[in-house]
């Protein structure tokens, strides 16, 4: 028998008393002024990130009046679509705005911190959220819905191994993610070096091969769903039913967090944030897929010696236009992509070495945290050690 099913059979085996979140948790409701937080202390939806990431650094800090406070092992929510899967567990104390709900538990006693967290990553929550969120344009849950979620509060005991366990899951994840970067900071080098050329090369500015532009929607009309991709200002994209755009293009974002990186290739119809750049070839001595490469691999560095440096980082169109781009011939181009196409895909394909063993992993974790935390309310015993070894070999095997 695994020593959580013993800590069930010990303190629970009957199940466990369920209680809605208020009677456990309050929302922050301190208020601190803007001028004590900074970009690393400050937690909006734009710099939220999912499950145990926790955040990056935030590109837009209040500068005036007041922000919410939140303390260490709080936990910090999205509270507006399409954010509303954004969850932190708090390892610092900061500020936040009304868009991120801050969860402060009342007696660390009753219920720690750690798994509250689970509790509250789960998709049973998440569907929850979903369910009662209000609004036509733009939902956000329902603040007092999400306090009366039920969930169940087992004995301390049981609370700790199933953190345990759950961490564990983590942290296997965790060392796949790191190896994957790695791999993914050798592909940047030699995709540096293959894109490295001497003055025999023609140089043209960008304005001479392409069409550049912005788009025209706001953050706030993204959808879950929607029939055509949004590309803001980040690496995730929205999604909207109308589109601006119906091209071949290279998406990079014009301020904030993303400045100066490349994250979207798109052939297509799409829509566009205001402050995010297109840039379409409208040339047939450039292929478009060339160029992409070629603008991860150079426009970083160069915007960052040229970029406009006000309150919030930002790229003026003027920085756009003169970028200079080799033409090398259409038969190297058509190499260069052959090889730098396939680099890319050993690094992100989910079907194929460590993203598709990262993905399974994440599933795993997603199974077994749903078993974990449903047990209680029958007080059925869980596997034994060995039937969930067995169990873990079949959902990886399913995954693959």
């Amino acid at each position: 028998m695994s020593k959580l099913a013993e800590l069930i059979e010990k303190f629970c085996p009957n199940g466990v008393e369920y209680k809605e979140l208020n009677e456990i948790a309050h929302y922050a409701k301190k208020r601190i002024n803007a001028t004590e937080i900074n970009e690393n202390t400050y937690v909006g939806v734009e710099n939220l990130l999912q499950n145990k990431q926790g955040k990056t650094i935030s590109s837009s800090v209040p500068n005036n009046g007041k922000v919410i406070q939140f303390e260490k092992g709080d936990i910090l929510l999205g509270n507006i679509r399409p954010y509303l899967k954004k969850i932190w567990l708090s390892d610092c104390a900061g500020g936040t705005n009304g868009d991120v709900l801050a969860i402060q538990i009342n007696d660390r006693t009753q219920i720690t911190p750690e798994f509250l967290y689970y509790v509250m990553s789960s998709d049973k929550f998440f569907l929850y959220d979903v369910q009662n969120s209000k609004g036509a344009k733009m939902p956000r849950g329902d603040k007092e819905a999400v306090m009366k979620y039920n969930l169940p509060v087992p004995p301390l005991e049981v609370q700790r191994e199933i953190v345990r366990v759950l961490d564990s899951f983590t942290f296997l994840t965790a060392e796949l993610t790191a190896e994957l970067t790695a791999r993914k900071k050798q592909y940047e080098f030699y995709r540096n070096r293959l894109l490295t050329f001497d003055n025999s090369i023609k140089m043209v500015s960008l304005a001479d091969i392409a069409d550049i532009g912005t788009g025209s929607s706001n953050t706030n009309e993204g959808l879950e769903e929607g029939k055509y991709p949004f590309y803001v200002r980040s690496q995730e994209p929205l999604r909207k039913n109308e589109y601006e755009y119906d091209e071949t293009a290279i998406i990079t974002a014009g301020d904030g967090v993303g400045v100066g990186k490349v994250f979207h290739y798109v052939e297509g119809k799409y829509a566009l944030h205001q402050r995010a750049y297109r840039i379409h070839i409208n040339t047939s001595d450039v292929l478009p897929r060339y160029y992409f490469h070629y603008m991860r691999s150079a426009f970083l560095p160069y915007i960052q010696k040229t970029m406009f440096q006000g309150s919030v980082a930002s790229i003026r169109r003027p920085m756009l236009n003169q970028f200079p781009v080799p033409i090398p011939s259409m038969d190297v181009q058509k190499r260069l992509v052959n090889v730098l196409d396939n680099f890319e895909v050993i690094c992100t394909d989910l079907n194929i070495g460590l993203p598709a063993e990262i993905e399974a992993r994440k599933k795993q974790y997603e199974y077994y945290r749903d078993l974990l935390l449903t047990f209680a309310e029958t007080g059925n015993t869980i596997m034994t050690d060995r039937q969930t070894d067995r169990q873990t070999d079949r959902q990886t095997d399913r995954q693959r």
